[in-house]
């Protein structure tokens, strides 16, 4: 054993095991100024004065119970950043040694660090390492929203012997804002675990609820450490050279990412004609309903430091600032809008967060945007505002949204969120002003039982969608959910714990209309061999869609249930595979016409720990698939769809990669039955011509990558995509298979990128 500290947490009751806990810390942590150079081995030196940490319990299964395998953890605040050493004591047999690209989920051997910058459960990062020495990092809010997308700049490295595997980790202080300090001491929220690729189970520091409960952040260890100063100052020039071999032109462009942190408290960071993701590809979605799909945002400048101005309302993705707006289609429809630049200047007074975003799109259809986030932290209490604008000169159109959230924890086992925001609309003829509320109760009983209530209300003027993300307004939702978790398996079974949901919700809209109630029960399992299965169902009795027709009028629907089954198994030998499936009713005619059912399976096979492919085959068969085609005309069509998404990824060495990603889709929509939504809500059948159409679908990318140093790279991309529509249904595969024809864009990308650091 290195040092002497050791957790008494095993020993004396929750509260005073905590106060306990921070004041050994604080002590351990005030001798430690030593710099660690990280290079996987544990050095008694480097890491004396560092806390030492052994009282890591069962999380998954939860448990408690002491870590089967040992266990250990040091940390030591440095002045390059925060220091954090595991040593994992595991045979070599069960050993994963799989590799894995940055972010890429997957059942490996690993090591994680959640770190909370300002120590007040709003905000905080994750940071991944595993046996392999892959990474992955993410950043999360208080309403567990996780933004993979964010890439950081930390050390890591890791060390093999016959007895197991050693981890280093230094995280920088410059990443985030952090608090002034209080007499040259820190307080962060930390929580450490180490996750068996093998077996699925994990064990943490502290035991604690685990990942996308709400009230995860909350739950972190608050540790007091001494702090120290780091300023940064990196600036990230990049080239980009595009060729279109389908318009046969050539076109190179460049621009920059600045980020300076002159001091601790406050960041700013700036980018000048950012590339629009083109390295990244977003996934095919063939979308007939009236809800916009929802895509992610992979661009530097916008997952950088971004979980300040995460501002949920609960539903279905929706934020009041989503960043794909800035670049989206320009307000003239002639193609995206090109970006001049935006800034962000991010800072901590005191127990006050801030945060000012702005953006301006380039040309007389671009856009101005702006935003600014306010949050004060009260201990168990914290109040938060976001107000955002955008100016559209095209349009002669101003919205404007301002947003006020609201947490409370009166005790440790509950937590009130509340948000309350209003939209302004200000254009000639379509002046608006609308209001929203949501709200949700965590209860948590005990470490077996929890509950969640949920409430939301946004009004039929309601519209924040110029920068954010509403599926829908015109909504009230109820929402009472039951957890129950089974951890004490036997162990002739083959799930390691299992928890159950009981979910009961009402959907009406501002009018009193009832939308849908549904009640849903789910049985989630984690299995011994490090896989997951999921059983879920959901009877939902006859309602209203007041969206199908677009504004021309509310359809009664239909009975509507819903079962599906999902199950995973990791890489065991040269294979892993994950399935799927489901069947389900219709609004429209409920199980009348059939049922809607869905199949999956996606094989994964290594050719060795660093190469694999695999190959998702998805085949859906819809007995009255129902498309809008105008005012109130409707039609429901029987539909086949045959989808493919395959892919190659081979990590060579640990400085480049290549990935291959094919989606391509093939659906048909024939036999055609039309039908006009009357003033009384019925559906009835009419004579009205209806076309039976076919889709096909192709996205094919190369995608090569050197990492010259963190976050410097050359990118080597080759895309090539298309989408066709055809008036005559033939069938799925034809058009699946004509798919791979397809080539209305095919595209050489050579991007060039190297951050420079004072």
């Amino acid at each position: 054993m290195l040092y002497p500290y050791q957790s008494t947490r095993r020993f004396i009751p929750d509260d005073c095991r905590r106060c306990a806990a921070l004041l050994a810390l604080a002590f351990a942590s005030c001798a430690a100024s030593a710099t660690v150079t990280v290079d996987g081995r544990i050095d008694t030196e480097e890491w004396r004065g560092a806390r030492h940490i052994t009282d890591f319990r069962k999380v998954e299964p939860f448990n408690g119970e002491p870590a089967r395998l040992p266990v250990e953890a040091w940390v030591l605040s440095t002045p390059e950043g925060l220091a954090i050493a595991f040593r994992v004591i595991e045979p070599e047999a069960m050993r994963t040694r799989q590799r894995k690209r940055r972010d890429e989920n997957a059942s490996v051997d690993r090591v994680n660090v959640v770190l909370d910058f300002n120590g007040n459960g709003r905000t905080a990062y994750n940071f991944t390492v595993t046996n392999a020495n892959d990474v992955s990092d993410s950043a999360m809010s208080a309403g567990m929203q996780f933004n993979g997308d964010w890439d950081g700049v930390w050390g890591h490295a890791v060390q093999e012997d016959a007895e197991g595997w050693s981890v280093e980790v230094l995280i920088p202080w410059y990443t985030a804002p952090m608090p002034k300090a209080d007499n040259g001491m820190h307080t962060v929220g930390l929580y450490l675990d180490r996750a068996f690729g093998s077996t699925g189970e994990r064990v943490a520091w502290p035991q604690t609820t685990t990942f996308g409960h709400p009230r995860f952040l909350l739950d972190l260890n608050r540790v007091e450490l001494p702090a120290y100063r780091q300023s940064l100052l990196a600036i990230t020039p990049h080239v980009l050279g595009s060729f279109d071999n389908v318009g046969h032109r050539g076109e190179l462009s460049g621009g920059a990412d600045l980020r300076w942190k002159p001091s601790g408290q406050t960041q700013l960071t700036a980018t000048l004609n950012p590339d629009f993701g083109q390295v990244e590809s977003d996934d095919l979605v063939v979308n007939f309903s009236a809800q916009e799909t929802f895509f992610s945002d992979k661009r530097p400048f916008f997952t950088e430091n971004h979980g300040l101005y995460d501002f949920n309302l609960l539903l279905d993705d929706s934020q009041l600032i989503y960043t794909r707006r800035v670049g989206g289609p320009a307000d003239d429809g002639r193609g995206v809008s090109e970006i001049d630049g935006a800034v962000k200047l991010n800072g901590v007074l005191g127990a006050t967060e801030y945060g000012v975003l702005a953006a301006q799109e380039r040309s007389d259809a671009g856009r101005t945007f702006a935003a600014l986030r306010l949050n004060h932290d009260f201990g168990t209490q914290a109040i938060g505002m976001l107000a955002t604008r955008v100016k559209h000169p095209w349009l002669d159109r101003e919205a404007s949204v301002l947003g006020v959230d609201y947490r409370w924890q009166p005790n440790e086992r509950v937590v009130v969120t509340s948000n309350v925001v209003g939209s302004d609309i200000d254009q000639p003829g379509l002046a608006t002003q609308g209001v929203g509320a949501v709200m949700n109760v965590s209860y948590q009983v005990n470490n077996l039982w929890s509950h969640e209530w949920y409430a939301m209300h946004f009004d039929n003027r309601l519209d924040i969608n110029d920068f954010g993300y509403l599926p829908r307004a015109d909504l009230n939702y109820l929402h009472w959910e039951v957890r129950r978790r089974f951890v004490d398996m036997p162990e002739t079974s083959a799930y390691l714990a299992r928890e159950v949901q009981v979910r009961g919700s009402a959907e009406n809209n501002s009018h009193g209309l009832d939308l849908r109630r549904s009640m849903r029960v789910e049985v989630q399992g984690d299995l011994r061999n490090g896989g997951k299965e999921s059983i879920e169902m959901a009877l939902s009795p006859p309602g209203h869609d007041d969206l199908i027709t677009r504004g021309h009028g509310v359809m009664r629907s239909a009975f509507d249930p819903y079962l599906s089954w999902e199950r995973s198994r990791p890489r065991q030998g040269n294979w892993a595979w994950s399935g799927e499936a489901s069947i389900s009713g219709n609004r429209l005619s409920g199980i009348r016409d059939g049922w809607d059912w869905s199949l999956q399976v996606q094989p994964t096979y290594f050719f060795s720990d660093a190469l694999s492919t695999f190959a998702e085959v998805t085949y859906t068969a819809t007995p009255a698939l129902v498309v809008w085609q105008y005012d109130n005309l409707i039609a429901s069509f029987r539909s086949k769809s045959l989808q493919l998404a395959a892919g190659l990824a081979w990590n060579i060495g640990d400085r480049q990669t290549l990935l291959v990603r094919l989606q391509a889709l093939g659906l048909d929509a024939n036999s055609p039955r039309p039908y006009r939504v009357n003033p009384d809500m019925r559906a009835l059948a009419s004579a009205d011509p209806v076309d039976e159409f076919s889709i096909r679908n192709l996205g094919l990318q190369v995608r090569y990558r050197y990492e010259l140093a963190p976050l410097s790279d050359l990118y080597v991309v080759y895309g090539r995509g298309g989408y066709a529509l055809a008036p005559i249904a033939e069938s799925a595969s034809e058009q699946f298979l004509d798919s791979f024809r397809l080539r209305d864009s095919e595209q050489l990308l050579v991007k060039f990128a190297y951050r420079f650091s004072l």
